[in-house]
């Protein structure tokens, strides 16, 4: 009855919406959310390929195509349930290698498939095992160095990996170093290691042994935003992303011999996000700053004129994706928000771009809506860098979601966002906030946030939904909060911490108890767990503890009082499904609804279309009735999915 109820309900919210907005139609969610029609485009580096990923039956898989005839790809891969999503090329372009895991278990194994004959082997063949590359060269065509922690769960072990033969070659045993940085000749020059404050210790190796003093230290204020990016082709240069002495992090080109340090780009406001590099020496050519909007900035005259030249093509903005090794052709993409993103083949000599894909198509004619960057002033005093959807055709307040980030270390950006995109065709502003604690602001923005999960980050959200009412954006009374890890933390700490802010809340795989989070991190996270305790609270103290249970939504579960909708993957190695398990479970205690969707085969978000599809049909039908918004019917979608719905009476079984 209740489900019925419910239905009818939404219905007519769907009726009252479509009056304000009655000439925009809805966006399907499986254009939004489906499989793309081919992503990830990657040039080979002789130049000959053009890889990409796209469905085969269904199942994101790996293509191939030859550079001069694009139209005649072919896969070579045939994954049948998890879709395969990061790809890159061996560097003697005779295979395309990639990682998988099992059902969201991100113990990411590497595969290589050969672009002549599509023969496929396994290179990591190890149980519970998550591989990371540490090396690979532009003149070294047939070997890589990667990590695999299949002896030590905590330390992943350099070996050196024969494409040819797919030979495996331990380099050198790791008994407690985070990482290591290799040159062009794949030999191991740095060894870096998780110090007690939180900060990171760099010491030189040679050969095989590790030197016993640092040469490079640094705290916790920089561990974030300082490490190395990698050596030019002739091992003299190594630049690093570096914010010691300075609070935004610049780009530095350290000269090996002598250890002097030179800036070579850096910004006020943003911290250096990253470089194009000549792929014949290592040189970096341009390097990018983000603060509302991405920016590539030339260092002299190598690639000046290619960036001003696809910058005026007006298409958006544009991303460098991959280069040949001859530096003849790269691979373009531009995102004009407003339209779905495509990708082109730049040819450098002859000044030309042709266009290779558009990720999907089937939104060319969808009524897309513009993103807005804007500044939002703390109550401290910070500024806010955060990104605005307003619903098409409709003026005035409307309600509105707040979509957080995960992380809580990493950031939102300006783009095309399917999210963003998807709520505002059903009828609500769309706010995305770059709290404190976001990376790419510098490491005294960073810094803010320590200690204050379900605090001072909080309230930055509170700022901005306050900002947003009174610039006649939103609604004060509905107003939802939803996200994903950190941004689901967030849901929770808002129907909480600040039970009369918000509507109703979307929690996505977000943590409940930060002590039981921290209790069940990965353990090849072991490197960063003092970063963790310094940002969050130590465990191992008594304050810390004390600390933890405070900025915990479940210690205040009785606190809620609106609506909540949950979903989790079963196999989450980051936020544990006890994380959702035991609020749930504490809610039905006190007699608290909630809506809980568990996905069996699915980890830290949900990563088959069919998972994703039916979750957000869930979510659109559970925000209908909250704010007043359209939603498209759930249909046949939850039956399409692994979805199991439990905890929740009978309005969560109507939905099953």
């Amino acid at each position: 009855m209740v489900f019925k109820a419910f239905l009818a309900a939404s219905a007519a919210m769907m009726v009252a919406q479509t009056a304000v907005a009655a000439d925009v139609p809805l966006i399907e969610r499986t254009k939004l959310f489906g499989n793309p029609t081919k992503v990830g485009g990657q040039l080979s580096p002789d130049g000959k390929w053009i890889s990409f990923i796209a469905p085969r039956d269904g199942v994101l898989n790996v293509w191939v195509a030859p550079i001069a005839t694009p139209d005649q790809a072919r896969p070579l891969t045939a994954e049948k349930g998890r879709p395969i999503r990061q790809t890159f090329w061996s560097p003697d372009s005779r295979s395309i290698l990639f990682v998988n895991d099992k059902g969201g278990d991100e113990n990411f194994l590497l595969y290589g498939v050969n672009v002549e004959t599509g023969a496929q082997k396994a290179l990591t063949p190890f149980e519970k095992t998550r591989v990371r590359v540490i090396g690979t060269s532009e003149t070294i065509k047939d070997r890589i160095l990667i990590g695999v922690n299949n002896r030590d769960p905590r330390w992943h072990d350099v070996y050196e990996l024969n494409l040819t033969s797919g030979a495996l070659t331990k380099v050198m045993q790791n008994d407690g170093y985070a990482g290591f940085i290799a040159d062009d000749q794949l030999k191991l020059r740095m060894a870096s290691k998780a110090r007690p404050d939180g900060g990171s210790d760099y010491y030189r190796v040679n050969g095989t042994t590790v030197e016993a003093t640092p040469v490079v230290q640094f705290g916790l204020d920089d561990s974030l935003t300082t490490a190395p990016m990698g050596f030019t082709v002739d091992g003299k240069t190594l630049y690093w992303i570096d914010s010691r002495g300075r609070n935004t992090a610049a780009l530095m080109a350290q000269d090996v011999a002598s250890g002097k340090m030179t800036i070579v780009g850096e910004s006020p406001k943003a911290d250096v996000s990253g470089a194009l590099f000549d792929p014949r020496t290592g040189r970096i050519e341009a390097y990018a700053v983000d603060y509302l909007k991405n920016e590539y900035l030339p260092i002299g005259d190598a690639v000046k004129a290619d960036l001003a030249f696809l910058k005026a093509q007006n298409k958006g903005e544009f991303s460098v994706g991959s280069r040949t090794d001859a530096d003849d052709k790269w691979l373009v993409t531009f995102d004009p928000v407003t339209a779905p993103a495509s990708t082109w083949l730049y040819d450098r000599k002859g000044k030309k771009l042709t266009q290779f894909y558009v990720s999907r198509p089937e939104l060319a004619d969808a009524p897309l809506v513009p993103m807005e960057a804007v500044e939002i002033p703390a109550r401290d005093g910070l500024t806010l860098v955060s990104y605005l959807t307003k619903p098409k055709g409709v003026t005035g307040p409307v309600p509105m979601v707040l979509l957080v980030h995960g992380g809580p270390w990493a950031r939102d950006g300006f783009g095309y966002n399917g999210y963003h995109q998807w709520l505002a065709n059903r009828g609500y502003a769309v706010l995305s906030v770059n709290y404190r604690g976001s990376t790419g602001f510098g490491k005294n923005f960073i810094s803010a946030g320590d200690l204050q999960w379900g605090r001072k980050m909080h309230d930055d959200l509170i700022d901005a939904v306050d900002w947003a009412v009174k610039q006649g954006v939103a609604r004060p009374d509905k107003v939802a909060i939803m996200g994903g890890s950190y941004g689901g933390y967030a849901t929770l700490a808002g129907l909480t911490f600040t039970p009369d802010t918000f509507a109703c809340g979307v929690d996505i795989v977000g943590p409940s108890n930060l002590f039981t989070l921290l209790k069940t991190i990965p353990p090849y996270w072991e490197a960063g767990k003092q970063q963790f305790y310094k940002r969050m609270g130590d465990p191992t103290t008594e304050e810390g503890r004390a600390l933890l249970k405070e900025r915990s939504p479940l210690t205040f579960v009785d606190r809620i009082k609106k609506p909540l909708l949950i979903g989790q993957g079963a196999n989450d190695p980051r936020v544990n499904v006890a994380e959702s398990d035991q609020i749930v479970e504490a809610m039905a205690a006190k007699s608290i609804p909630v809506t809980y969707v568990v996905f069996p085969d699915e980890g830290h978000g949900f990563a088959r279309p069919a998972n994703n599809i039916a979750f957000n049909a869930v979510t659109e039908n559970f925000l209908s009735p909250c704010l007043g918004g359209r939603a498209e019917p759930i249909g046949e979608t939850l039956k399409a999915s692994t979805a199991q719905v439990k905890h929740g009476g009978e309005f969560v079984t109507g939905l099953k």
